[in-house]
């Protein structure tokens, strides 16, 4: 059981985590947490998302520890700026990824809440004890850090282009 889904297991907790260590350390405790519980599993859903929703309230707890809730954010926000559809096509699921690595933790943990795992602004709100207005925020918060990122990273990618047809 671990071989077939530590995987799946470890990429959810990789999205909620500052650093692979942490991850890792996350999914060990998953692993155990699925052991200690599976008496109580019940056959009406897949296990596989149970499975995945013991992970992702182990991240939350080990950010709980974190208190991420209490990070000073810019005030200054970037501008709605539209990212060519173009820089999508050239990046893979790694660099994905890495560009969510770099969001800040409270601004990750929204977004991959609510865009990655599905969760309502109110199921946020209970799950991380902020306001639905707090989870809303950090989620417009993130999408704009992505989209400026994006943007950085097209507009480093058509010079690096440039340099080479020269």
């Amino acid at each position: 059981m671990v071989k077939r889904y530590s995987g799946m297991l470890l990429s959810v907790c990789r999205r909620y985590a500052r650093d692979e260590a942490m991850a890792k350390d996350v999914l060990q405790e998953t692993l155990i947490r699925v052991f200690q519980h599976i008496k109580n599993y019940q056959d009406t859903g897949s296990f596989e998302a149970w499975m995945r929703q013991i992970a992702v309230r182990r991240s939350l707890q080990w950010l709980e520890k974190s208190s991420f809730k209490h990070e000073l954010q810019p005030v200054e926000m970037p501008d709605n700026k539209l990212v060519e559809p173009e820089i999508y096509d050239r990046m893979g699921a790694e660099e994905i990824m890495d560009l969510l690595q770099e969001l800040p933790t409270g601004f990750r943990t929204v977004f991959n809440l609510n865009v990655v795992e599905g969760y309502t602004h109110q199921e946020i709100s209970h799950l991380l004890d902020i306001t639905e207005s707090t989870s809303r925020s950090q989620l417009m918060r993130a999408r704009k850090l992505l989209r400026e990122k994006l943007i950085q990273l097209n507009k480093r990618s058509r010079y690096e282009v440039a340099i080479v047809r020269k």
